[in-house]
């Protein structure tokens, strides 16, 4: 029996329509990657850097990272979930990013593990500094 195609040759084929429709969300999709020349900044504004003290840090809940400030004007930032259960960390003093669920403890310079139960370090984010703004990169 011979096979029969169900193409009738009146508009594309649905393997045409289909590889045009992943091409075109693609092309949107590397879009959305390129950068502005216009120099505008871009990102999520955290804050002011007045809000992070020199020595400590302050934990952005609502975008999931922890600012610190190791020395005056040294700006780094971390994920404020702990690697231990995934807890949000809530505090940094002493030069020590502390989570409240089991007491682990990161250094607030590296995001390395100070005291466990914590075994990996938090991961590092990205965030730029400029006119006294933190901005989530």
């Amino acid at each position: 029996m011979p096979t029969e195609s169900l193409h009738t040759g009146t508009g594309p084929a649905r393997r045409t329509v289909m590889a045009a429709a992943g091409a075109a969300g693609l092309a949107v999709a590397l879009a959305g990657c390129g950068s502005d020349d216009d120099g505008a900044s871009s990102g999520t504004v955290l804050g002011p850097v007045s809000e992070v003290p020199e020595g400590g840090g302050k934990v952005f809940a609502g975008e999931g990272v922890v600012v610190t400030q190791p020395t005056a004007g040294e700006f780094k930032a971390f994920s404020s979930k702990c690697t231990h259960q995934g807890c949000a960390v809530k505090d940094v003093r002493d030069g020590l990013i502390i989570c409240p669920c089991h007491d682990s403890h990161f250094s607030a310079s590296d995001g390395s593990v100070k005291k466990g139960p914590a075994t990996k370090p938090l991961p590092a984010a990205r965030i730029t500094v400029e006119d006294d703004e933190i901005r989530l990169a």
